[in-house]
Order: C-alpha cells, then structure tokens, then sequence
C-alpha cells in the first residue's frame, strides 16, 4: 500500500499525525478509538443512539478530498456529520420489495430518502459528500416524492447563497453545482447559475503550468471525473458555449489517459495505485472509484449534443466499463470494496454497487447498452441493494470516506452512498412496469 500521512483524533486524543502504511494507521486508529466504540455499545445495550461519526471536510490527505499532500491547500476543516457506523445490530426492513414495479421502487426511493433528508438537513455543507446526496435528491421521481426533495434542496441552496465549495481548483467543490444548474434549469433565476458558472470560467483560466506534472493533472484521481465534468457538460447546454465541453473533453481525456487501463476497463483510483496488486495478484480497482466513474459517464451524456464531436469516445468506455463490471457481479448481485478479489471482502460495498445500477440502468433505458444483456444484472442488484435496507430507512454496507478498498460494518451508512442508491432508483423506475 502507498504511504499516507493519516491524523487520528477523537475527543479524549489530540489531532496527532501517523506516518507510515495505510494498514500500520488504522491498526492505530482502531486501538485509540476502541474506547469511544465501547461506549456506543454500552449506549446502544441503553437504547441510545451512538450518534453520527464526524468527518472533517477536505482534511484527508491524499484521500477523498481531491487534495494530495503539497499539491492544493485544503479548505478549513469544518465537521460535519456524513453518516455512521452503529455498532449494533438494526432491524431490517419488513415492507420492502426489491420487485422491479412502479409500485416497489418508489415505496423504497421514498423511504429511503425520507430518512436521509431528516436526518442530513441540519449538517447540509457544499462538501463533494453531500453533493453526491443532493443529485440523489433531485433525481428522485415526482410520484415518489421528488417535489419535496427538490424544495429542500432550493433550502439549501439558498443557504449557501448558490455558492460552491472555496477550493476554486478542486472538482470535489464544483460538484454542488449539477445540483445547482438542474434547479436553475426550471426556473431560470440567474441567481442558481451566475455563481457556479463563474467559478468555472475561472477554473478554465488556470494557467496549464500549474498542473504540468503528468501524475497530477487537474482532475488526478477517478472520482473527479463525477463531480466537475456533469457541472461543465450542463454549463454547455444552458449557455450554448461549446467551450466548456471542449475544456471538459480536453481534461477527461488527460485523466483517462493517466488512469483507465484498457486491458481490464477499470480506472485506478490515482497514479499512486499504478501496478499496485491485491492478495490474489490482481490489480487494485476500487469498487467506489470506478461508480463515480460510470456515474460520471452517463452524466455528461446526458447533458452531451447527440452531434458531439467526441461523444463516441464516452459510449465507448461506457460500454466497455459495463461488460467488465457485469462479469465481476457477485453471486449475491453486488459488487466487493476491491474489484477484482471479491474474496478478500466479507461485505458488499453498496455505493459502488448503486453507482452501477445506476449507471447500467441509465445505460438501458438510452439505447446505449443492451437490455437483454444488461437488465438481469440491474434486476439482480437492484434486489440486492434493497435487501441492505433497515427498518428505518438506512442504507447499509456504505465504505466510510477513503481512498481505497476498506472494511466496514453491515450497517455503516454514509450520504454519498444514499445518493447514488437515490440516482439507482431513479433510473430503475424507469424500466419498472
């Protein structure tokens, strides 16, 4: 594993940074968290809720936060709550179906978004964690309930004056802005697309030299390829200005060109994971890492001109990407932390799982990938992914915010997970009867 500079704290321990292995600083962390563990277990036997675990936002090193170490200065810490880990056992859910009906998909779409929304509102942030949950949100269909999830989310655009994230380089808070353009796209204030158009403008005035390094262009790691490039495809189409298509195909191609390889149709989460081998031998594809990617893909063709010039190269890897991804399925219809030794992990990893639903599902019902071919694994998942869902409303096995495959709980739920299960849905409805 790549060396990594990890900070562990908690209440009782100072911010105290841990050099050395990823695996050496979670042994760490495990041992000087096991304390505050202990007392969620002690308030769960109670009937207490352990609470949600903290996250600080762009704090992670070389991790999620889009910033590697020495490369871009992140944006003060600010926790926020971005899901949990109970450490004992819930309930599962008794009234749902993984049935592809109307009837079924939309019962589970609302009781899952029902939940997140109460309990994710007071701690809305324009972080890349919530932005995955608020185009969720506004996926979701109007009979399931989506006129109430796109009024909260004009509450919390409002909130935040429509503004993105402050790291103007960093995709990770660009990605408020698909939220932002759907919501100005019904009803035209400039307020929704002044702000977000005008970080982008200035994003596309970056001088090159400042990503000159062939191993940290400007969208370095995979998951990048979910949070800007929709952003400058809608641009694009509400503007008419061919130009941030043009900016958005120049940079996906360098990050492609960096991290797809084509001999598996995977994309290594960043250049740090060239080469680097699981147990089995196998590469490293981590499963979350290529969701955003897929999820990524069917976004900008969404947005795209049928006529566009380099549209083909996008159906291209998205086709390629799904015929991997449906043989690596597993027999329980979801997809493992590592993609490519499903051995080596004892749960699925169900953010990575729903991105693919998504994705194939979107794929589908486009024309794009063959129904025939791709609809018993979107109906097999689909079924998959509902039965991971607890009487309230959770979402379960959702890896925690990392950079790579990870262990995790049964009932570890996270919003970015919720939101690519809402984005599942949304496209599942469509071929429910």
């Amino acid at each position: 594993m790549a060396e990594y500079e990890w900070r562990v704290w908690a209440a009782e321990f100072g911010p105290a940074p841990v050099s050395g292995s990823r695996a050496r600083a979670e042994r760490i962390a495990r041992r000087a968290l096991t304390p505050i563990w202990a007392g969620c277990l002690l308030l769960g036997a109670a009937g207490l809720s352990s609470g949600p675990i903290q996250a600080q936002s762009g704090a992670q090193s070389g991790a999620q936060s889009g910033t590697p170490a020495g490369a871009q200065k992140a944006a003060p810490p600010s926790a926020h709550n971005v899901g949990d880990a109970p450490a004992v056992a819930l309930p599962l859910a008794s009234d749902v179906s993984g049935a592809l009906t109307h009837r079924a998909v939309r019962h589970v779409l609302r009781k899952v978004a029902d939940w997140q929304l109460k309990r994710a509102e007071p701690d809305f942030n324009q972080d890349w964690t919530y932005a995955a949950l608020y185009a969720g949100f506004m996926a979701v269909p109007d009979r399931a309930g989506g006129k109430r999830y796109r009024v909260a989310m004009l509450r919390m655009g409002n909130r935040f004056n429509w503004q993105p994230g402050p790291r103007v380089p960093n995709a990770d808070d660009q990605a408020i802005g698909q939220t932002y353009l759907e919501l100005y796209e019904r009803s035209h204030d400039a307020a929704m697309l002044d702000p977000i158009r005008a970080r982008m403008d200035q994003v596309m005035q970056l001088p090159a030299s400042d990503f000159a390094l062939k191993d940290k262009p400007l969208w370095w790691w995979c998951d990048a390829l979910f949070m800007a490039p929709p952003v400058l495809a809608e641009l694009a189409k509400i503007t008419g200005q061919r130009q941030y298509l043009e900016f958005m195909d120049r940079q996906w191609e360098i990050t492609s060109n960096l991290l797809y390889d084509p001999r598996v149709h995977l994309f290594y989460r960043d250049a740090t994971f060239l080469g680097k081998r699981q147990a089995n031998g196998q590469g490293l594809f981590w499963s979350r890492g290529n969701g955003w990617v897929m999820a990524g893909l069917v976004r900008v063709l969404d947005k795209m001109p049928a006529d566009y010039g380099s549209r083909q190269k996008y159906v291209s890897e998205l086709r390629a990407m799904a015929e991997e991804i449906a043989s690596l399925q597993g027999s329980d219809g979801l997809w493992r932390p590592g993609l490519l030794d499903p051995g080596a992990y004892g749960l699925p990893e169900n953010s990575g799982s729903a991105f693919y639903v998504y994705a194939l599902a979107y794929g589908v019902n486009h024309g794009i990938l063959e129904r025939a071919r791709y609809l018993p694994v979107i109906e097999n998942a689909w079924a998959a992914l509902v039965a991971h869902i607890y009487a309230d409303g959770r979402l379960g096995c959702v890896q925690p915010i990392g950079a790579a495959p990870g262990d995790y709980p049964a009932t570890a739920s996270y919003v970015f997970g919720t939101g690519a299960f809402l984005l599942a849905g949304s496209e599942v409805d469509r071929l429910a009867r």
